[in-house]
């Protein structure tokens, strides 16, 4: 059977010379689909998405991308490679505008970006409304959408978000939801970290839910919706 397209392997590894926090952790995404990793607060989520990112030192384990071993790969290499990052924080230049913050995510490219940046427009059609205004003034939502557009101006093969309906309303959350399905349906890959487990899971090709650093419950996300253990344990009932 083929591999994934993206894979971290029996991850091990922690901060420094600290405690590990992953222990034996696999997350694999398909090219197209959307993986989401889901758990309770502590278990490792969002650290095990920095370790497939390279920002987190592996003692043992591997990551893997369209066959290619990166574990040895700076971050830096990884965007190189095709992967992007949006962090739960801190993701956009609140003194930038709209349409800076793009231009930004586009540093790496020697080629002509203007294409690139229409097709985020046509997919978060306010940010072409909002394309000269500070990205700071922006609502949480459409902070979201920015940070999520200027990553996608790298033209990622993988796209990982950490978060990125964190500290939104439930109708902004249900339409980034629609945009990240959107985004997956283009080809590009998906890996995201979600405290809104069961309507991440609703839109997942497969779902990992984490504890204590460790894979508890692996399926696609219709699985584990239907898994009575995981919807006792992690979606409330």
């Amino acid at each position: 059977m083929a591999e994934p397209f993206l894979i971290g392997e029996a991850m091990t590894g922690g901060y420094g010379t600290g405690a590990d926090i992953l222990h034996a952790c696999t997350l694999s995404v398909e090219k197209g689909q959307i993986a989401v990793i889901v758990g309770p607060n502590g278990a490792g989520k969002s650290t095990a998405m920095k370790a497939v990112f390279g920002m987190l030192p592996l003692r043992s384990g591997a990551v893997r991308l369209d066959g290619d071993d990166i574990t040895a790969l700076s971050p830096q290499d990884r965007v190189g490679r095709g992967m992007a990052f949006v962090p739960q924080t801190h993701n956009i230049f609140t003194s930038m505008t709209v349409e800076e913050n793009l231009e930004m995510g586009a540093f790496l490219r020697r080629d002509d970006i203007s294409g690139t940046m229409e097709q985020v427009f046509d997919l978060f059609p306010i940010l072409r409304d909002k394309r000269r205004q500070a990205a700071g003034e922006l609502s949480g939502g459409q902070r979201q959408q920015v940070a999520v557009g200027r990553a996608l101006m790298t033209q990622p093969t993988v796209l990982m978000l950490d978060e990125p309906t964190a500290g939104v309303s439930p109708i902004v959350m249900d339409e980034l939801f629609d945009r990240i399905i959107e985004v997956a349906r283009t080809g590009i890959s998906i890996l995201m970290v979600e405290q809104n487990a069961r309507q991440a899971l609703e839109i997942a090709d497969r779902g990992y839910v984490l504890v204590q650093g460790a894979n508890a419950f692996t399926g696609t996300g219709a699985e584990l919706l239907a898994d009575p253990d995981v919807r006792r344990s992690f979606l409330g009932g």
